[in-house]
């Protein structure tokens, strides 16, 4: 026959908590779940709506150049040495493209400068603004196509094909008057080997 232990008895001290109402589990459920949303939820979305806003700012500007070829920005200095493009300091509006295969590389750029700019850039060439022909479009469909440029805005036009020989670079170059004190400047330099 077993003997039953005796169960120990407890010091006021030692008794067991009574167990949790249910009203309570709920609110520390909830004060719980507030805090998470708080802590995790609130700088997750903070997150979320940044990225999204710098992803759609980047966007805009690849897609205006994205669907000409064009990269916005300056051309390397290796590249405007190498297809002679000194591009005038304080020009706005400045992108380019190249592209390179066996018979021929060629570097397209565009800027906007000052009617000051455009003498100092044909005069950094080795062209004299002088040059320059009235309603002359330098720049063949071909190369337009490649960057989808339009020629067919207000104008006027002007523009001069400055060749030299290989292997140095011949720029072909057209200008757009159409505001007559900043010029646009449209360049397509060929290097060919």
């Amino acid at each position: 026959m077993t003997v039953p232990h005796p169960s120990p008895s407890l010091s006021p001290d030692e008794e067991p908590e009574p167990a949790e109402d249910r009203r309570h589990m709920i609110r520390r459920r909830w004060l719980t779940a507030i805090t998470i949303v708080l802590l995790i939820g609130i700088p997750a979305g903070y997150l979320v709506i940044s990225a999204a806003q710098s992803r759609d700012s980047g966007r805009d500007k690849a897609a205006k150049y994205s669907a000409t070829g064009l990269t916005e920005g300056w051309p390397s200095r290796l590249q405007r040495r190498i297809y002679e493009v000194p591009i005038p300091g304080k020009s706005q509006r400045v992108a380019y493209y190249e592209t390179n295969n066996w018979r021929a590389s060629r570097l397209y750029v565009q800027f906007l400068t000052s009617n000051d700019g455009l003498d100092t850039f044909l005069e950094r060439i080795g062209a004299d603004p002088a040059d320059l022909e009235d309603g002359e479009l330098t720049i063949g469909k071909r190369d337009r196509d490649v960057v989808s440029w339009d020629f067919s805005g207000p104008g006027p036009w002007s523009g001069l094909v400055h060749e030299q020989n290989r292997p140095l670079p011949t720029q072909r170059i057209t200008v757009d008057r159409s505001n007559p004190d900043h010029p646009m400047v449209y360049v397509v330099s060929k290097a060919t080997p």
